[in-house]
């Protein structure tokens, strides 16, 4: 299902159809120092992840991270979209692109998309981010649409330690 699109881009729903994508995108060097090992060895890993990750938020939230596509031909060059986590009280942006589509404006394009969304559509009035204290690029990201830097915390006990933004109204 469609959510939104933008001049280059659409933003739908993942759906168990990209296993293929989402094992790709989730073993690739930044995905693993920056997010973190989910554990997606295969394709079957792969479905299990969407299955209890975004199907699951979409089915109990109606919204969730996002498979963001070139409009052009509908190649997948990553996801963005919104999450409820534990550890958080406001929604969070997330986004993470395949590394060979990277520096060419669609994870601003998208997550700025995704924030009018939020707001429009969801009636968010705050929305949060966290990123590795180390992940220069998405903090970069993240401040040129508008998100201020609040904290660094752990969101569990045993988990690491975020930087943690926020955009409000």
């Amino acid at each position: 299902m469609q959510v939104f699109e933008t001049e280059r881009l659409i933003l739908r729903w993942l759906t168990l159809e990209d296993a293929a994508f989402v094992f790709e995108l989730a073993t690739e060097p930044a995905w693993l120092r920056f997010i973190g090992d989910r554990g997606i060895r295969d394709l079957a890993s792969a479905r299990i992840y969407l299955e209890r990750g975004p199907l699951d938020l979409y089915r109990r939230l109606g919204f969730g991270l996002y498979r963001v596509e070139l409009k052009a031909d509908g190649t997948p060059i990553g996801i963005c979209g919104l999450i409820k986590r534990d550890g958080l009280e406001d929604v969070d942006l997330g986004f993470a692109f395949l590394s060979r589509f990277q520096g060419r404006g669609y994870a601003v394009e998208a997550a700025a998309a995704t924030l009018v969304h939020g707001r429009r559509d969801l009636k968010l009035g705050r929305i949060v981010a966290i990123t590795d204290p180390d992940n220069l690029r998405s903090i970069r990201l993240l401040e040129k649409i508008g998100f201020r830097y609040v904290d660094t915390r752990r969101l569990t006990a045993e988990g690491p330690l975020n930087r943690v933004f926020a955009h409000e109204i």
